[in-house]
């Protein structure tokens, strides 16, 4: 199968979508699959750029981190993308990317179809902030089933997405397909290195938050339960790893709080030599966000044998199990920080939730999501071409 990938975001550019097309690419392509990927050009290579087209875009005003491709080069390519004889072609965002895999899959006379990474409902009005939220969350369903609709299939990483999406009246045929974990997650990181590196002393409580720096990943939240924490465990340190958007903001707020001597904001990491020293070092790994449509940091924390202390929404309830890897809790800041401070207070128990994370996380195998794609692009092909009198 020769595969076209279609994308708004790619590393360098670090986040979820990323990371799910860097996987789904290396599996595929084990499979014996040609992918190729459409994506922005930042300037800056990524560590591995074969089979990617990258094409000049713009800076957008209220999200300096990502780009907008130039949809009329990206038309100029048509002649070239003809040649190749595409067999499917694979959306991953929802911008520019949606209208020029919709348009490619009409030009060249394949099919498309189209991850939906993200809840906008839940995110678009973080970005607007001056028009009303439920005028926001109206413009985001209708955007949503609108495109969903002009796709032939569509891949969600959860059930409760799935059924998200069937409400916004989306009749397009959905597969569930998680994101997976590679090998390589479960390497045993160098929890003394990353300590060192940060000046951290090894016998200091340490907890993590590694993701994007968005308003949507509920951040704040975790810094109302960190100044709880700190009342029963005074040292405890709270690393935040990852860029984004609301960091000033975070920082502000770390600093009304009297956080300063209890929170470190690292920035980026390489995923490739930095991510799994980061979460091996750390005592515990909280999350709180409301918006994941998979959450595959929490299976990428449990790959390393850290305990987990999240709350379940969305797309985290198909992935959290409560004592496989995590203690589920409310989004309350007192019945949060109570979980948060009960396992740091019990190395025995963070222990053992933690190795239960990590076997439970082996479950979660990439290559067996990259089959799961293969079958589905396989059924969207065959229906395609019967549907258009196309000989195989």
């Amino acid at each position: 199968m020769k595969i076209l990938f279609i994308s708004d975001v790619y590393f360098p550019r670090v986040n979820g979508v990323s990371t799910s097309i860097e996987t789904f690419r290396h599996e595929l392509r084990k499979l014996g699959h040609t992918v190729h990927l459409i994506a922005p050009d930042y300037l800056t290579p990524s560590r591995d750029e074969s089979d990617i087209l990258r094409l000049p875009a713009r800076n957008i005003p209220l999200d300096p981190e990502d780009r907008f491709m130039r949809y009329g080069v990206a038309m100029g390519k048509l002649d070239a993308l003809r040649q190749e004889n595409y067999d499917i072609i694979h959306i991953q965002t929802p911008f520019v990317a949606h209208y020029l895999g919709v348009q490619f899959s009409r030009l060249l006379a394949i099919p498309c179809v189209e991850t939906y990474h993200t809840f906008f409902e839940e995110y678009l009005h973080h970005y607007i902030p001056f028009m009303p939220k439920k005028l926001m969350r109206h413009v985001a369903r209708r955007f949503s089933r609108h495109q969903g609709n002009s796709l032939h299939g569509m891949i969600v990483p959860s059930h409760p997405m799935r059924a998200v999406l069937t409400n916004y009246g989306i009749t397009t045929l959905t597969q569930v397909i998680p994101t997976g974990m590679e090998p390589a997650s479960f390497v045993p990181g160098n929890r003394a290195a990353f300590r060192g590196k940060f000046s951290i002393p090894e016998s200091r409580p340490l907890l993590l938050f590694l993701g994007r720096v968005a308003f949507e990943k509920n951040i704040g939240f975790l810094l109302e339960v960190l100044v709880r924490v700190r009342s029963q465990v005074p040292d405890v340190l709270l690393i935040i790893a990852g860029e984004g958007p609301a960091r000033l903001k975070l920082e502000q707020q770390a600093e009304r709080l009297g956080l300063n001597d209890n929170i470190m904001f690292i920035g980026y990491l390489d995923r490739h030599t930095e991510l799994n020293d980061c979460y091996c070092a750390a005592d515990l790994f909280i999350f709180a966000s409301r918006t994941e449509t998979q959450g595959l940091v929490l299976l990428e924390a449990m790959a390393q044998g850290t305990a987990v202390v999240s709350t379940a929404e969305l797309g985290t309830l198909d992935v959290l199990k409560d004592r496989l890897g995590v203690l589920i809790a409310q989004e309350d800041v007192s019945d949060f920080s109570d979980k948060v401070t009960y396992l740091l207070k019990d190395a025995g128990e963070r222990r053992s939730i933690g190795e239960a994370g990590r076997i439970y996380a082996m479950g979660w195998s990439a290559s067996r999501q990259a089959e799961r794609l293969e079958k589905f692009y396989g059924e969207l092909i065959s229906s395609f071409k019967q549907k258009n009198n196309i000989n195989s």
